[in-house]
């Protein structure tokens, strides 16, 4: 070996020129094909663009070949495999350690190709079932479905509980007599609920026992019915009477029966009313109201008769020894409703009702914690727990008024106090003397 040639050998390794590019005289001819790792990073790019959601394997870059050095001092870096398959005359095979065991080939990456798509229409049609685009779904392309599974497969079913146990536990439970609640309540509701809650098909099936409180056991007697018009608009203004007030549905009754139009009313109830459970509901659907302004006004546009107690809460709170004494009838607020829709106001006198519940006493303190303006305690109430609160069978007479025309007035009266208060006081004075007269021709509480 000459002294060049040894030169060539021992710079050879330290070179690094020598280790990745070698001799022009030993490059192996380029072939048209692509390499193999051109093919690689295709099919992955082509599985990132169709939406895979599944890991995907890094590739692995060779290191760069160490060329082979001969025993004569030259180097020669082998050709890449692949690209001379037309020496050899077969078609050459990895090496084992440059592509990963797991990364697809050609047919399985077609396979997961067709399988992203099927994964897409799938997510597609669900997303539009879920929102009820019907249109979509039936325009889009039928989805294949996978073959069910096999029975070996699918997890074992759970046993079937035992009938008698299971009847027991929905009977046990609350849901199952809420259920039952529920379905009673809405077989005697009818769909002629009006917006205030009045339901006619209820009021028919306790009008049976109104009646009976009318006609037999308060055999309540009504004079001067006539005096309401036959239509249109008016306010029945009334005294309110009774620990448990029967006033409002005893003057429903009264007008169907005795009026010429057999016309309906619709009375205000107070608030308090309203805190026991299902009796403002009860009220309302038999025709009753709840007291405001705005109710009122809504009901007389409509062309209704309305009744209202000015009284309010303190006439069925007053003790025995008040009885048939009208407390103060506010600030006038039902002259000023008449005043602004030019309403006829007709006075009414009830007398009878003040001796079903006779209040001795009264307690205030712990009841206006839970709502309640106050306990009454009777003669027979609380002593004898809910039984005391039946009224006594008390004969009543309903008493109808002179009309009072309000027609002079404008609307712009109702802003002037002192016209309010008088009439007021005018309305107020009719009712009682009404009372006053009636008291004086009864000879009896109970036969009248």
């Amino acid at each position: 070996m000459t002294r060049k040639k040894r030169h060539h050998h021992a710079a050879g390794p330290r070179s690094p020129k020598a280790e990745t590019l070698p001799p022009p005289s030993s490059q192996p001819p380029v072939s048209s094909q692509p390499p193999a790792s051109m093919d690689r990073d295709a099919s992955e790019r082509l599985i990132h663009a169709e939406g895979a959601d599944v890991p995907q394997f890094p590739v692995r870059r060779r290191p760069p070949r160490r060329p082979h050095v001969e025993r004569d001092g030259t180097s020669q870096t082998p050709p890449e495999r692949g690209r001379n398959s037309k020496d050899t005359g077969r078609p050459p095979a990895p090496p084992p350690g440059d592509v990963p065991a797991d990364l697809p080939s050609d047919p399985n990456v077609a396979a997961r190709i067709r399988e992203l798509e099927e994964r897409l229409d799938r997510m597609i049609s669900t997303h539009a079932r879920d929102r009820g685009d019907d249109d979509s779904s039936t325009a889009m392309a039928p989805v294949p479905t996978r073959p069910p599974p096999s029975a070996s497969s699918l997890p074992p079913a759970p046993p079937e509980p035992d009938g008698v146990f299971d009847t027991a536990r929905e009977l046990l439970s609350t849901d199952f007599y809420l259920r039952k609640w529920g379905r009673l309540g809405l077989r005697s509701r009818s769909e002629e609920v009006d917006e205030f809650g009045y339901d006619p098909e209820y009021e028919r099936k306790v009008l049976p026992f109104f009646e009976f409180l009318y006609a037999k056991y308060f055999r309540v007697e009504a004079q001067g019915a006539h005096q309401i018009p036959a239509e249109g608009r008016c306010l029945l203004v009334a005294n309110h009477s009774g620990t448990v007030p029967f006033d409002g549905i005893m003057l429903r009754l009264a007008v169907r029966k005795e009026h010429t139009q057999h016309r309906g009313v619709r009375w205000l109830a107070e608030d308090g009313i309203f805190h026991f459970p299902f009796l403002g509901s009860f009220t309302n659907r038999v025709g009753a109201v709840r007291a405001c302004q705005e109710n009122a006004e809504r009901l007389l546009d409509h062309g209704a008769l309305v009744a209202v107690f000015p009284e309010g809460i303190k006439g069925i709170g007053k003790l025995f020894r008040e009885r048939y004494k009208l407390q103060r009838f506010g600030r006038g607020g039902f002259v000023k409703l008449c005043l602004r829709t030019r309403t006829p106001v007709v006075p009414v006198a009830i007398v009878g009702g003040e001796e079903t519940n006779p209040m001795l006493s009264r307690v205030e303190y712990l009841t206006r914690a839970v709502g309640i303006p106050y306990l009454p305690v009777t003669p027979t109430f609380p002593l004898l727990g809910p039984v005391g609160l039946l009224p006594a069978p008390t004969k009543w007479k309903i008493f109808f008024g002179q009309p009072l025309d309000l027609e002079g007035y404008g609307a712009e009266a109702a802003d002037d106090e002192i016209l309010v208060g008088r009439l007021t006081e005018r309305v107020r004075s009719e009712i009682q003397g009404m009372l006053d007269r009636a008291l004086r021709e009864r000879r009896s509480v109970w036969f009248g």
